[in-house]
């Protein structure tokens, strides 16, 4: 947990600027007391070095689209920091087989081996958890300790500060974070959340990769390869 041991974590240069009023904030230090109370209590994912993750791998200057989560993965082996991605040679969960089976009936891109998307971050793509950490097996554990008031202000300095970006969200949850997104500067997609549960009414054929890489040609930027 040695990034949580700061007020300020290591992170990206581009993101710590940009969030640089968070972290001197009172409620980032009660973030971090929290979190180091709760290590000597439970086993938390994803691991210390992997709680920034999406902000390493996809810096500042270089987001094009964000896709956005909720809570991490809470089972063994699963977060990496990424929303919806599994490190290679975890299982597949449900939602993400379902993101696949839609990137496949949207982009014809044959259904991959494995779920680490990666690629997709190194690329652009941020995929951003609203909570960034969580108990094992004990899914939304640590919501509403202080990580959403982070990443919605991760969002919202997205929003003000670039333009023509793709904000992907699906289900109520992603979709409540509308109102901290300029829609006159960036595109909005909305659809059903990619779970069994939800897939059906709405996010199977919403074309949500095809429709990102039209906009993002359309204003001088380079598409995803959707491609794993």
């Amino acid at each position: 947990m040695q990034e949580i041991r700061t007020i300020t974590p290591r992170i990206e240069q581009g993101w710590k600027n940009a969030l640089s009023s968070e972290f001197s904030d009172p409620y980032f230090a009660t973030l971090k007391a929290f979190l180091l109370e709760e290590k000597t209590k439970y086993t938390l994912y994803p691991p210390g070095s992997l709680i920034f993750n999406a902000f390493e791998r996809t810096p500042f200057n270089r987001v094009k689209v964000v896709i956005l989560g909720q809570d991490p993965y809470h089972g063994p082996g699963q977060a990496h920091g990424l929303c919806f991605s599994v490190p290679k040679g975890i299982e597949m969960p449900p939602s993400l087989k379902n993101i696949f089976k839609e990137l496949a009936s949207d982009l014809q891109i044959k259904i991959p081996n494995n779920g680490n998307l990666e690629k997709w971050s190194d690329q652009g793509v941020l995929l951003l958890n609203a909570t960034l950490t969580v108990r094992a097996h004990q899914a939304g554990s640590h919501q509403g300790k202080g990580w959403e008031r982070f990443t919605d202000r991760a969002i919202s300095s997205l929003s003000e500060q670039k333009e023509h970006l793709v904000f992907l969200l699906w289900g109520k949850y992603a979709q409540a974070k509308e109102s901290l997104i300029d829609g006159k500067k960036h595109l909005i997609l909305k659809a059903a959340h990619p779970s069994p549960l939800s897939a059906h009414a709405g996010f199977f054929g919403c074309r949500h990769f095809s429709k990102t890489n039209e906009y993002l040609l359309q204003n001088g930027e380079s598409a995803i390869d959707w491609n794993l």
